[in-house]
């Protein structure tokens, strides 16, 4: 079965650290670009963070820029999204989703919705002291 599953999410104080995974099955990850979105209650779902395919170039969200790593691991078919020191604004459901390539530098976080079209199911994150 072709799908991808987040993991990882969970409750954090501000300044505190989370690492989300996104695994895949069913397809090999590597061929992939990766779009890591956020959506809060009431909010747009909107670009984080994007790996690419082929050269593993990386974007980030202006918000998030030097908080949080992607990174890619092929062995074990799965994109990290790190985030470090976490702030209340970071609270969302994080979704993971695959596209050819990512979207550029012009989208938030590298990553347009549209061009994406597999997704993860999403994982809950939740900052608050």
């Amino acid at each position: 079965q072709v799908q991808l599953v987040e993991s990882g999410g969970g409750s954090v104080q501000p300044g505190g650290s989370l690492r989300l995974s996104c695994a895949a099955s069913g397809f090999t990850l590597r061929y992939y670009a990766i779009g890591w979105f956020r959506q809060a209650p009431g909010k747009e779902r909107e670009g984080v963070s994007c790996i690419n395919s082929g050269d593993d170039a990386t974007y980030y969200a202006d918000s998030v820029k030097g908080r949080f790593t992607i990174s890619r691991d092929s062995g074990k078919n799965t994109v990290y999204l790190q985030m470090n020191s976490l702030k209340p604004e970071d609270t969302a459901v994080y979704y993971c989703a695959t596209a050819q390539y990512c979207s550029g530098s012009y989208y938030q976080g590298g990553a347009r919705k549209g061009d994406f079209g597999l997704w993860g199911q999403g994982t809950q994150v939740t900052v608050s002291s």
